[in-house]
């Protein structure tokens, strides 16, 4: 038998103090040398890990030990070496992404059926719909005979897929089925929702099924999210492999052509600039997923902050110059910071009396720092030898910056390009705005698309959703914005400030629970200020909804980035339209729409006033 074992489970069930968790998670498995992954978020726990055998059981064991966890059992199975690099202990906002709030499986999931049942029924010829879950890519590889495929790929895209079956299906057994059961867990309700009467859920999922009955009814291999790519009907890894490169499922046919050269080429590897392109999202996708497991910033780190001397305070001690540049922190603060030894010119400390010199580099250490936690989830849109354009979550700065250094967009992205390629962003969204952002490649592509943005040559199409009632359906607003920044870090309105233009239109307007009236509008900002959309809704009465700094009836909170969890701020950078700076062509681009828009496509009345829209969830 093979050494490494291998297991697979999960539980839907509310968990709290997830930092505890991860950590004690964590300890207990590089304690025991297990590698592979454990997500949890507030409604449960997901774990595919791998390990010596009495070491996994072990863990395992002490696992299930936990109140939370108590009872659960995970399937087995074997493999001649670990099909993971690390051990990664990662919180997130699901256990499995669909996007859908009022779907709570930790409360009710629909009934399941047995391995063995399911064997019986599909025996006897029983009539029903077996209904693949899972994504395209992995139909490919193998599943059951006369099952039909929901047709994603991605599983955020199930509740748009099944709108699309045909009525007939809903008075009929249907049993739904993905790898360990964990996707039915939620696509069940979501069917029962629209209308679906006889739902089943094969329990444990097909590696349940190949565990217990062989490949009976079942053709092909099952595609696993690990090094073994695929197991057979005996759950031994099948042979199959898949490109580094493009993401493409070798079989052994394709493994054995010439062109096929791992981590390199394969046979499909050439079909196309759409698909190199996809294979490269793919790819950069799968790289950020793993190297934010564990967000850089959540391990302890030194975090040297820089120190820029201003002009007008050159000559004076560094104590002086950093009390005058800060001055509410106060000159005990800095001595003691300069006792720490804290203040820096590379690696050497600087002495409190040392001259202040414009144009030395300072820093300010910051010892043992632990970030706030942010959402890595960045989408990949576009990417070529010119630029790269991504779709940031929030709450992510963009930049180093405060208390945030290594959890940034900037920072996470570098490490997947450095040291061949610096990454430059050529416009900047706010820490808590999600949606497109343009990256050059170089420092001259980079130069193009600053002036492209600064000349307003780029159309930018913002999706934002206020609190308040708009006076008519197209309006705009051409109030100037300060370059000072008020006591909390934010701007205002400023008759001697920068000259500065936004124009929106309605969507759509509602009432929420309480009764207060809201709009949900477009917006184009023509010029480029600092907080422009959000100040300027606000001067109008339309404060965003989740917006911590500009709140409604004209008062002000505190400029910072939202808490990982936190009620989003319903501002989204859409849609973008610019001139390539390789190619020259126009280039149109759409960000997936968030959560809080995600039934826009449904409403049509809004999108005859969005205009004609294609492909913005592609």
């Amino acid at each position: 038998m093979s050494a490494i074992l291998n297991l697979a489970t999960y539980r839907f069930v509310s968990l709290s103090d997830l930092p505890h968790w991860r950590q004690r998670i964590y300890e207990r498995a590089q304690a025991e040398s297990m590698r592979g992954t454990v997500l949890l978020s507030t409604e449960g726990i997901n774990i595919f890990v791998a390990g010596e055998a009495a070491s996994a059981r072990r863990w395992f064991a002490w696992l299930v030990e936990q109140t939370p966890f108590q009872g659960m059992t995970a399937k087995e199975s074997w493999s001649d070496e670990i099909p993971f690099n690390r051990m990664l202990v990662r919180l997130k906002r699901e256990i499995i992404s669909m996007g859908v709030r009022e779907i709570v499986p930790q409360k009710r999931t629909s009934p399941k059926i047995s391995p063995e049942e399911l064997r019986q029924w599909l025996d006897s010829g029983k009539e029903l719909t077996l209904l693949d879950v899972r994504n395209d890519y992995e139909v490919e590889v193998g599943t059951f005979e006369r099952a039909q495929a929901i047709g994603v790929d991605h599983f955020r895209k199930f509740p748009a897929a099944i709108e699309r079956l045909p009525e007939s299906l809903k008075d009929k057994p249907v049993v739904m089925f993905c790898t360990g059961g964990i996707r039915c867990e939620k696509a069940g309700p979501m069917m029962e929702k629209i209308g679906f009467r006889e739902i089943y859920q094969l329990d444990g999922g097909i590696l349940a099924y190949l565990e217990r009955n062989g490949s009976a009814h079942y053709s092909g291999d099952c595609f696993v999210f690990d090094k073994r790519v695929a197991l057979d009907g005996n759950l031994q890894p099948s042979g199959l492999a898949q490109c580094y490169v493009c993401q493409a499922i070798l079989t052994h046919e394709d493994q054995r052509s010439p062109r096929y050269q791992p981590g390199e080429n394969c046979p499909y590897c050439d079909q196309g600039r759409d698909r190199q392109m996809q294979a490269r999202i793919d790819r950069l996708t799968q790289q950020v997923h793993e190297s934010t497991r564990v967000l850089p910033g959540s391990v302890p780190h030194d975090n040297v902050r820089p120190i820029n001397v201003p002009l007008r305070f050159e000559g004076l001690t560094m104590l002086d110059c950093l009390v005058a540049m800060h001055p509410h922190l106060g000159r005990d603060y800095w001595e003691s910071e300069f006792a720490k030894g804290h203040i820096l010119q590379g690696r050497a400390t600087v002495a409190s009396d040392r001259i202040a010199r414009v144009g030395q580099r300072y820093g300010h250490l910051y010892p043992n720092t632990v970030e706030p936690d942010v959402d890595a989830d960045i989408g990949f849109v576009w990417e070529d030898e010119s630029i790269l354009v991504v779709n940031k979550p929030a709450p992510l700065p963009m930049h180093p910056s405060g208390r945030f250094n290594r959890n940034t967009l900037h920072s996470i992205l570098s490490e997947l390009y450095l040291p061949k390629t610096v990454l430059r962003p050529v416009h900047r969204l706010d820490a808590n705005t999600t949606g497109l952002v343009v990256i050059a490649k170089t420092k001259a592509i980079a130069t193009q698309m600053q002036r492209q943005f600064e000349s307003g040559g780029v159309e930018k199409t913002y999706l934002a959703d206020c609190q308040g009632a708009a006076g008519s359906d197209d309006f705009y607003c051409d109030a100037a914005i300060s370059r000072a920044k008020t006591a909390a870090g934010a701007r205002n309105i400023d008759i001697h400030g920068d000259p500065a233009l936004t124009d929106f239109r309605v969507l759509r307007r509602r009432i929420d629970a309480g009764g207060r009236a809201e709009t949900m509008v477009l917006a184009w900002p023509r010029t480029g200020r600092t907080n422009q959309i959000r100040l300027h809704l606000w001067t109008l009465g339309l404060s965003i909804i989740g917006d911590p700094v500009y709140l409604p009836e004209h008062r002000m909170g505190e400029l910072q980035t939202l808490a990982f969890g936190a009620p989003p701020l319903r501002l989204h950078a859409w849609k973008l339209k610019f001139i390539h700076p390789g190619s020259g062509e126009m280039l149109q681009l759409s960000a997936p729409l968030p959560t809080w828009a995600s039934d826009l496509q449904a409403d049509k009345a809004a999108l005859e006033r969005v205009g004609e829209i294609a492909g913005e969830d592609s």
